[in-house]
């Protein structure tokens, strides 16, 4: 992978947030969501300070939060369907506008839309702050099966190859007077994503007995610190880093204590 390589969420920067080690990162977005995920519905007061802890994140790293909300709309359809619960839900019910509404199922619809839209936007952070070319080292430090860390390096590789094989051979097709978007060329678009799927499987077996001849053994070898590698995290680094984190696990406790 070259050294300018990044996925469409990165935001490139120099920030604070954009420094730390990957590894570090990914433990503090995974600890930030079980605490998130681990506090009761019942209460509002400790989503308010997950937000809070969110919004100082995105200001230490200088990420606008105009920049974040529109990535936001992949989790629309698990919003709708959340809206369907309090019709849904049974048990005790209240009036609201004249509408007949489930408790439960309020609760329900509040605990997945807060949790679900805290859990997209820590996951945001990460992803704006992380080249795609640290995170299958930051996964090696953190001795993540090796298999799991292969397939993710040659997934970043080669998913722009991909794409751009979809762009030819979508242009190929409008030369040649194809109109993609009319309802009876489905059939054509069936075809090309098949054909799609062809070549994708013919390269990837071409580039792995290439990676055979060159002495692979199913591992991906780790490059050298200095050489693209960034160097592990420091204790310092780990400290400072999972105070956020730390943060909102005290959070989740206190919820469950004043409950």
């Amino acid at each position: 992978m070259g050294g300018g390589h990044a996925h469409p969420l990165y935001r490139d920067g120099d920030s604070p947030v954009h420094r730390l080690p990957a590894e570090v990162k990914v433990v503090c977005l995974v600890v930030f969501v079980l605490a998130v995920v681990g506090t009761p519905r019942e209460l509002f007061w400790p989503f308010g300070i997950y937000t809070v802890i969110l919004l100082a994140t995105w200001a230490l790293a200088r990420i606008p939060v105009g920049w974040i909300l529109p990535r936001m709309l992949i989790e629309a359809p698990f919003v709708v369907l959340a809206l369907l619960l309090p019709f849904a839900e049974g048990g005790e019910r209240i009036s609201v506008a004249g509408l007949q509404l489930s408790v439960t199922g309020l609760y329900a619809a509040w605990g997945i839309v807060v949790k679900g839209t805290l859990g997209v936007a820590a996951s945001l952070t990460v992803a704006a702050t992380t080249t795609a070319r640290e995170l299958p080292v930051a996964l090696s430090r953190l001795k993540v099966p090796g298999v799991v860390v292969s397939m993710l390096t040659l997934m970043i590789r080669y998913i722009d190859v991909l794409a751009a094989e979809a762009r030819r051979m979508r242009i190929a097709r409008i030369s040649r007077g194809d109109s993609p978007r009319m309802l009876h060329q489905v059939g054509a678009t069936a075809k090309a994503v098949g054909a799609l799927f062809l070549r994708s499987y013919e390269r990837g077996e071409r580039v792995y007995l290439a990676m055979l001849s060159r002495g692979f053994d199913g591992r991906v070898p780790q490059l050298a610190v200095g050489a693209g590698c960034p160097a592990p995290a420091s204790s310092r680094q780990w400290v400072l880093a999972l105070l956020p984190a730390s943060a909102a696990v005290l959070v989740a406790l206190g919820s469950w204590a004043l409950r």
